[in-house]
């Protein structure tokens, strides 16, 4: 039976949008498999890793019976990547196998049984569905997404805390030596949340999140005990939740510190980036030091290299040499789209606060480190 019969594109753009999650190394092989559905003329295609469940449909012709199997993602990703993008390709299946035929291209490919395949167990017992605008959790996840943890073995770290209340939504991540904060005010009231989203479900809600015009589009959501599920753009999402208290981020944001300076993000991100040339991989640390009308920044090597750069600032505050690690400081610079940043500093022990100029809804902190 003819499964499909579609645009290369179409069938292609259909299965990367599930795959992300698929892991390259997986316990059970069926997990490197994407399960296709057929009801009539819509297919749905489904991945999981166990946690984390993705799964879109399309219309992608073929005939009209009902069928069901698993095969390799990767695979026919690769194979469809390697054929052009205007062919009309097609997916038959008997015997246990499936081809995929593009042309004069020939491709028989091994299946494992529908049944088989380890759906996620959703919950019962959902809560209130709301909904925001794509480009408005993308833009969050973009402003936070970096300073979560990874691998720490203070698991709810390794993720982001989603705050939703009133008419406000909140995004921080933090590694314990960085936080980033994003929030944005929404024009309708949604119910009290407050969830810790796992690593690899913010990395993949970020990939297929729309920041386009599409981006106006809403993403509907809905939490359980330890469970989320969001609805958008014709995909379906169900995650499991990090369990576990994240810290009390108010307590570790800087209040009043005395002195601050408002300078050009582009300049400030190519001086660090030209400095971190000679820094050494285990040791990412430049001094900067602050005085009136000027900013500058060192680093050195084992090798007795060094680097110097200096900018004209508009600052007249106390004079201060504090150490960093560089990468901390590109990381927000670099996930940033503004011209102008704002430094606020108190000493050389003191944690810097690094928020935007007339936008009050980021705030990023880095720790100081002994240079």
């Amino acid at each position: 039976m003819i499964v499909l019969k579609a645009a290369q594109e179409k069938v292609l753009s259909a299965l990367q949008a599930v795959s992300g999650i698929v892991e390259r190394r997986h316990t059970l092989p069926i997990l490197a498999n994407v399960l296709i559905r057929k009801t009539g003329g819509q297919i749905e295609l489904t991945t999981s890793d166990l946690e984390i469940q993705v799964r879109t449909t399309v219309e992608l012709g073929g005939d009209d019976a009902n069928f069901a199997t698993t095969v390799g993602s990767r695979k026919m990703i690769d194979i469809l990547r390697a054929l052009p993008a205007d062919q009309v390709v097609s997916l038959s299946a008997a015997q246990n196998k499936l081809t995929l035929q593009g042309g004069k291209s020939r491709f028989t490919l091994q299946t494992l049984p529908a049944d088989d395949f380890p759906l996620v167990q959703e919950a019962a017992d959902f809560g209130p569905m709301f909904s925001v605008p794509q480009k408005v959790l993308k833009g969050l996840i973009n402003q936070v997404h970096f300073a979560m943890a990874v691998h720490d073995i203070r698991y709810y770290l390794n993720g982001i805390l989603f705050v939703a209340e009133g008419t406000s939504l909140t995004l921080v991540a933090t590694d314990g030596h960085r936080l980033a904060l994003a929030q944005a005010t929404l024009d309708t009231e949604i119910p009290k949340q407050e969830v810790i989203l796992p690593r690899k479900t913010v990395l993949e809600l970020q990939r297929l999140l729309s920041d386009d015009k599409a981006g106006d589009n809403a993403i509907e959501m809905r939490f359980a005990g330890n469970q989320a599920k969001f609805s958008f753009s014709g995909m379906e999402f169900v995650t499991k939740l990090v369990e576990g208290k994240f810290p009390d981020y108010n307590r570790v944001i800087p209040k009043n510190h005395r002195n601050s300076v408002v300078l050009g993000r582009t300049a400030l991100l190519a001086s660090l980036q030209r400095a971190a040339i000679l820094t050494s991989d285990k040791f990412k640390g430049v001094r900067v030091n602050i005085e009136p009308g000027v900013l500058r920044i060192a680093s050195s090597n084992a090798e007795q290299e060094e680097a110097k750069e200096e900018l004209e600032i508009d600052y007249g505050g106390d004079t201060i040499e504090i150490g960093f690690n560089v990468t901390y400081l590109m990381d927000a610079l670099s996930n940033m789209s503004v011209d102008m940043v704002k430094l606020e500093l108190q000493d050389t022990n003191s944690s810097v606060l690094i928020t935007i100029p007339e936008q009050t809804g980021f705030k990023y902190v880095v720790m100081p480190m002994r240079i």
